[in-house]
């Protein structure tokens, strides 16, 4: 939105009391989440002036449309996930609709100066990939840029409310991923990272094979100027032989995966109508560590879902013990309306959701700095991403995802955007430190 807007003359600004348009780009997926999007909004909404314009985007407003207009007066515009490219389009109408009195106006006037019903734009159609009005699917933070291949999701998970908001897997034209690859090495990018609700589901749609795989294949062929391609959000049961051997031939795809497991209880699993082979997990990740010996796995779970008994949790802790995982993320179950979980309520109480959560952070933060305390001694290539004035640089290293996954912290100072390699020196449960072992390639 941000490039269209910017192609059609408009500018960004760091202040919102300095903008025209106020563009919320809410999340609807969790109640927490939902509570984040509103307060915004309403603090937006009651500081804004009269010239100025609120629109509300993203997941919240696909999903919950006129219920927002309710939650908080004084919205112009609501635009769903389904057509965002239109935002140009949104402005201009709203720009074209007559402007509500000032206070002034109005006690001079005696016009109430009530603004107009927020118009609605939340047509269904899902266009991914076949009219973006050439916006490049990329946020870029850095030397890394996030790649969106595809949106949606198809899989029946019983607790997520992503399909109710975004609708079923869309897949982008190959042709177009591998062109906006292109751009982002144009730009100077260092790492990839390929995006989607479910990217093993790449392709589908498109009648592939393998898509994702392919997909990979394809582009370490048109841009072998970027070092690194990495994989988030892989579904169990979908990674196939051919990503792994896509993986560990290519020096290009990190030997990363983000694949979220959500329990190992396999009555947790069904009732999450989730995948619940767990020899699967355990044969796949066994073969995928042979193959890619430094391979890092990162993985996410729920716990207090409905039913969750204590034995199955501690299914789950012996499993986190048993598996080693280089990062886990945890949640606690949160009730969705809409959703197939929600005739199942929220039986498991806040308290033991929250002593289970503990439980198993504190599991994995041992687990994790044990698996740091193993790189002690060893060389890293690290992507340097920030400097801090007390002359350590900071940067990641393949383990690491940006935003969720830890950080190396290196001695001395270092270009940003720059690789260098980096002999690490210190472990703490997260993050890694170290000296450069030579300059920047």
């Amino acid at each position: 939105m941000v490039q269209l807007l910017e192609r059609d003359g408009f500018r960004a600004v760091r202040h919102p009391e300095k903008a025209s348009i106020l563009i919320v780009n809410t999340c609807g997926f969790i109640g927490p989440a939902r509570e984040e999007s509103y307060s915004v909004l309403r603090e937006l909404s009651e500081a804004k002036r009269p010239d100025q314009l609120l629109i509300a985007a993203g997941c919240l407003t696909q999903r919950y449309g006129a219920e927002v207009a309710r939650q908080v007066p004084g919205l112009d515009g609501i635009l769903g996930t389904r057509r965002w490219m239109d935002i140009v389009e949104v402005v201009r109408q709203l720009r074209s609709r007559p402007q509500p009195a000032s206070g002034i106006q109005q006690a001079q006037t005696g016009n109430p100066g009530l603004r107009p019903e927020p118009l609605y734009h939340l047509p269904e159609t899902p266009t991914i990939g076949t009219d973006e009005n050439g916006a490049l699917r990329a946020s870029i933070a850095g030397a890394s840029a996030y790649l969106k291949i595809a949106d949606g999701c198809r899989r029946p998970c019983a607790f997520c409310a992503i399909p109710l908001i975004k609708g079923t897997t869309v897949s982008r034209p190959l042709e177009t991923i591998l062109e906006e690859a292109r751009r982002l090495r144009d730009l100077g990018m260092r790492e990839i990272v390929l995006i989607a609700q479910d990217t093993t589901d790449y392709g589908h749609d498109l009648g592939l094979q393998d898509g994702l795989a392919t997909l990979l294949e394809k582009m370490t062929v048109a841009i072998p100027e970027v070092d690194w391609i990495r994989i988030l959000y892989a579904f169990p049961g979908y990674v196939t032989d051919r990503l792994i051997d896509v993986m560990a031939s290519h020096p290009q795809v990190l030997p990363y995966l983000d694949i979220p497991l959500q329990h190992a209880a396999p009555a947790t699993l069904t009732r999450m109508r989730r995948p619940a082979n767990i020899d699967w997990v355990h044969s796949t990740i066994a073969k995928m560590r042979s193959r890619l010996p430094k391979l890092a796995i990162r993985t996410t779970f729920i716990v207090g879902y409905p039913g969750e008994t204590r034995a199955e949790f501690q299914t789950l802790l012996d499993f986190i013990e048993e598996m080693r995982f280089d990062h886990v993320g945890a949640f606690q179950y949160s009730a969705e309306i809409g959703t197939a979980s929600e005739a199942l309520g929220d039986p498991v109480s806040a308290t033991v959701k929250e002593r289970r959560f503990e439980r198993l952070m504190e599991l994995q933060q041992g687990i994790s700095l044990q698996i740091n305390q193993s790189f002690v001694g060893q060389k890293l290539d690290v992507l340097i991403e920030g400097q801090e004035k007390n002359g350590i640089a900071i940067g990641r290293s393949y383990r690491d995802a940006p935003e969720i996954d830890g950080m190396v912290l290196v001695e001395g100072k270092a270009e940003l955007g720059s690789i260098i390699p980096v002999r690490i020196t210190g472990a703490m449960a997260y993050d890694l430190s170290g000296v450069p072992e030579s300059q920047k390639r």
